[in-house]
């Protein structure tokens, strides 16, 4: 008997692509991002800032956008910004050692993970997943992506975020919990990192919400900045 589904993959887009500074492409492959890794943003979130291993989560990978605009999501009323350096990484890795974990870094870029966050909360209340309050379309704006060569050590850059030419967030990536080598070294326990993995890595305290004409500037040192506004 013979199936009447009929698939059409003439417009399937197989693989999400953001540029470098250099005009190069970088296509990505998963995104992973740390949660509270900001002792002053876990205090924010109503959690307690320690040592215990760092949690992950993630996007799917068309989230990362370089567009202008980025359209306010559905289903929700608390669309939240949280300002994070974000790791790309330039080759496969499993059970990467803190003393090897910075080589497998190819470039760095300034990203917004986006969340809505009234979506975040009752996920959380009734103990269910945070996918669809993390993971849904254009959730994870990026700058265009420098080589980690090119950045050098990336453990203490200022980084902040403006809203409508008012300062939000701001902090320094040595605030971090978890440092880039651990968290690239942990992650690498958990699943197989591969060449195009973008890895946002933590925020600082002081996101806020976000409405349709805010215009959006986030900064890390020593990157291009990432600009957007919500549509």
């Amino acid at each position: 008997m013979k199936s009447d589904l009929h698939l059409s993959v003439t417009h399937l887009a197989l693989t999400n692509e953001i540029q470098m500074r250099d005009g190069r492409l970088y296509p990505v492959h998963r995104i992973y991002c740390v949660g509270r890794n900001f002792a002053t943003h876990a205090r924010e979130m109503g959690g307690r800032p320690d040592r215990e291993l760092p949690f992950f989560f993630t996007k799917p990978a068309d989230a990362a956008t370089q567009s202008s605009k980025i359209p306010y999501p559905p289903a929700t009323e608390e669309l939240h910004h949280e300002v994070e350096l974000v790791m790309a990484i330039g080759q496969k890795g499993i059970d990467i050692p803190v003393s090897k974990a910075l080589d497998h870094i190819y470039a760095y870029a300034v990203g917004v993970d986006l969340t809505r966050r009234d979506i975040q909360r009752q996920a959380k209340k009734l103990g269910r997943p945070w996918d669809m309050a993390k993971g849904f379309d254009y959730s994870a704006p990026v700058s265009k992506l420098v080589p980690a060569a090119e950045v050098g050590d990336a453990s203490h850059l200022e980084i902040s975020i403006i809203v409508n030419d008012q300062q939000r967030q701001h902090g320094n990536t040595n605030q971090m919990i978890w440092n880039l080598a651990e968290i690239i070294s942990v992650l690498s326990s958990l699943v197989t990192l591969q060449a195009g993995d973008l890895i946002f890595t933590g925020t600082p305290e002081g996101v806020g919400s976000l409405v349709k004409g805010d215009e959006v500037v986030a900064e890390v040192a020593k990157l291009p900045k990432l600009s957007f506004r919500v549509v």
